[in-house]
């Protein structure tokens, strides 16, 4: 039996509290002795980000008879894995090698508390105990002001056992805080060792500086037998995806000087630098056009492995990010694709590319054993966000240097009489959602191209209302919500996401946008914002609303608009600037670019300069694109929700947009959720913003949303 009701009205069985409290942010696994250890995030707790592991060993068929899948937690509350560098930050946490536990010892685990910053040790069953050593206050920090991320295991030449890690530094040094020549905050970024005896707790001189002080480092890594060290720097304005150096220098007394750099430059980004050998490494390059793997050596030089219009990496937001794993000197697992994630093996010798069968189209991790184990943390068009194992079987490899780049056109896609890597299904571990919906009311994506006016296409992903047994009335097309993601260096895969199914469950439509800029599809098309932002986001988003409408898939009068952070930019200026749109919602949004420059974290802070232009020479720019200033040509109601220590957009810039509207009397609601950042992780937040935005569609598209609490939208 089919039940029609107007698009928007449907009753659903995909409530805010399943967003909130019911699915679990995963993250971060790792290999720990026979045991596989992540993060996960719990609103219930005010998205603290806990350390857990799984309760029994897992071996390459999955997981033993201990029902290893049952999360044991590692970190107690309320301490909260989590860094604050970039304010983005990114790995957390990691376990000292050769401390994995013996007899009843549990392994020793370093991470960095959200709340102070400080580096901590912590063995399962105790108390967490400081390692580094308290910033002193400095108000330019908005918090501590001695910040730590990416721990990275380290052995040296004389066999000791150390973490290194990225320190971001407010505090100025010797000199105090200051400012540099152009009035910003003087920040110093470097590698350094922490050691594990708490020595360095109360006494700061005991931290060691392993590389010279950059605006940005990232991806340090020490050579197999100790003597030479890699990694990243990128100064301003250049963002990781603009333009990166690779660094090789040698390593003495602990510690590398400037070195040389092999790779890279201000208009070609580098990314995860790893060592084969002793004298190999290898590294991903855009410098053809597409992220693609390369080798260096000392003797041979910089050399690409195989061209190919595919992307092996993806943009650095979060230190630690990495992409492939070093299998041996001649073999690596690598992720790889457009849209969507591929996984294969690379031979780096002949620029053999295995393709791997996998059905994952999102890898946000992917590690191996020395037994073949695989942990793969992604998701699919038709699973949540979840940790997998598998089996990755290889051919009998000889370990050979790689050898000067092979044309990819001549070299074999398959070795012997066949693949020369397998990886076995999935086994399940860890699911971010225990109550998945039934099936039934889960949306299914369809991927499209939308050709330009002036030649080129968008990429979108279209989600239809869906849910069985539910149909619209006769004659009525769907209200459809555009959503466009942030960054906007950044890229929405074609998964399972139950924010979407939230809508299209209720029979409203939805439209992920990855608009010029987006990664996933080459430096040309991440280009198209150069300069453009405020522009080509807008036009492209504009685009795909139209062409759907022109098929008759969304109703051209009732189309809405939502995104945070960049996307709140592009959602404030799509209201202001076209009347494609008939209701907003802006989360943590940028309104304005002259204050925001000002007010915003430093590793964002000159991010500006390449998506509009230098300021101040282009300062007409700067109050020509701005929402804020095109207020007088809005009609439409708009909802703006915001966290208030949101240290990347400020609370002042959806209030001076809540302003505007009051001052020219549009229809709008303002909410400020306590204690949230750039993203709200309490469960309460995520509800109320989520019944929030549903009720006020209702409103504005003119349907009855079920079960939420009325939004009270103001005038003044």
């Amino acid at each position: 039996m089919v039940t029609t009701l107007p698009y928007g009205s449907w009753p659903s069985p995909i409530t805010a509290e399943q967003l909130a409290t019911g699915g679990t942010r995963l993250g971060a696994p790792r290999l720990v002795g026979d045991a596989v250890w992540w993060t996960e995030g719990i609103a219930t707790e005010g998205g603290r980000q806990a350390i857990v592991r799984s309760a029994g060993a897992v071996d390459v068929a999955g997981r033993d008879d201990d029902a290893a899948a049952a999360a044991v937690t590692v970190l107690p509350a309320p301490f909260n894995a989590r860094s604050r560098v970039h304010e983005y930050g990114g790995a957390s946490w990691t376990v000292v090698p050769g401390a994995a536990g013996t007899g009843s010892e549990p392994p020793l685990v370093v991470f960095v508390n959200f709340e102070d910053q400080r580096v901590h040790a912590v063995r399962e069953g105790e108390q967490p105990r400081p390692l580094s050593p308290l910033g002193p206050e400095v108000d330019s920090a908005h918090g501590p002001s001695l910040r730590w991320a990416d721990p990275t295991p380290v052995t040296l030449a004389d066999g000791t056992v150390e973490i290194w890690w990225i320190c971001e530094d407010h505090t100025g040094g010797d000199q105090g805080p200051r400012a540099d020549a152009d009035g910003a905050p003087h920040i110093e970024r470097y590698v350094a060792a922490v050691p594990l005896d708490g020595s360095a707790a109360e006494d700061p001189s005991a931290v060691r500086r392993v590389t010279p002080a950059s605006r940005f480092v990232a991806h340090p890594r020490i050579s197999p037998d100790g003597t030479r060290v890699a990694w990243l720097s990128w100064e301003h304005p250049q963002m990781p995806w603009d333009g990166t150096q690779l660094h090789v220098a040698p390593l003495a007394g602990g510690s590398a000087g400037t070195g040389d750099v092999i790779a890279g430059g201000p208009e070609t980004s580098v990314l995860q630098p790893e060592w084969l050998d002793d004298q190999w490494l290898m590294f991903v390059s855009d410098a053809s056009g597409w992220w693609n793997p390369w080798t260096w050596s000392a003797e041979a030089g910089a050399r690409q492995v195989l061209e190919l219009d595919q992307e092996f990496a993806g943009p650095m937001w979060t230190l630690g990010s990495t992409w492939y794993q070093v299998l041996d000197a001649d073999r690596a697992l690598v992720q790889y694709g457009r849209a969507a994630a591929n996984l294969g093996v690379l031979r780096l010798s002949t620029a053999e590319l295995t393709p791997l069968e996998c059905p994952l189209t999102q890898i946000s991790a992917a590690l191996v054993r020395a037994d073949g184990l695989v942990v793969l943390a992604g998701a699919s068009p038709t699973q949540f966000a979840a940790i997998h194992t598998a089996r990755l079987e290889l051919a009998a490899g000889h370990g050979d240097r790689p050898a000067a780049a092979t044309d990819p056109s001549t070299a074999p896609t398959s070795a012997g009489d066949g693949p020369s890597a397998v990886l076995s299904s999935l086994t399940l571990l860890r699911s971010s959602r225990n109550d998945a919906p039934d099936p039934g009311a889960l949306p299914v994506g369809e991927s499209i191209e939308v050709p330009l006016a002036e030649g080129g296409v968008v990429h979108a992903i279209v989600y239809r209302p869906r849910q069985d047994g539910m149909t619209g009335r006769e004659g009525d097309l769907p209200p459809f919500i555009a959503r466009v993601h942030g960054g906007p260096t950044g890229h929405v895969p074609p998964v399972l996401s139950l924010p979407v199914a939230y809508y299209t469950s209720r029979g409203l439509g939805v439209v992920e946008v990855n608009y010029g800029g987006s990664t996933g599809y080459g430096r040309a098309y991440r280009n198209r914002l150069r300069g453009q932002w405020g522009v080509v986001d807008v036009a492209d988003t504009v685009a795909v609303m139209e062409d759907l409408v022109s098929q008759g898939i969304a109703d051209g009068k009732r189309l809405a608009i939502e995104g945070g952070s960049a996307g709140g930019w592009t959602t404030l200026a799509c209201l202001t600037r076209t009347d494609t749109f008939a209701a907003g919602v802006s989360s943590f949004g940028v309104a304005e670019l002259e204050k925001f420059r000002l007010d915003t974290h430093d590793f964002e802070s000159r991010y500006i300069d390449g998506l509009v232009g230098p300021y101040p020479e282009r300062r007409d720019l700067y109050v020509e694109r701005a929402p804020l200033n095109h207020v007088d040509e809005l009609e439409v109601p708009v909802l703006l929700l915001q966290g208030d220590e949101d240290r990347i957009v400020p609370p002042s810039q959806s209030e001076l947009f809540r302003d505007a509207l009051a001052a020219k009397g549009i229809p709008h609601a303002y909410l400020l959720f306590e204690g949230e950042q750039h993203g709200f992780r309490k469960a309460e937040s995520i509800i109320r913003a989520t019944e929030a935005s549903l009720s006020f569609y209702g409103q504005v598209l003119g349907f009855s949303p079920a079960c939420v609490p009325v939004l009270e939208l103001q005038r003044d």
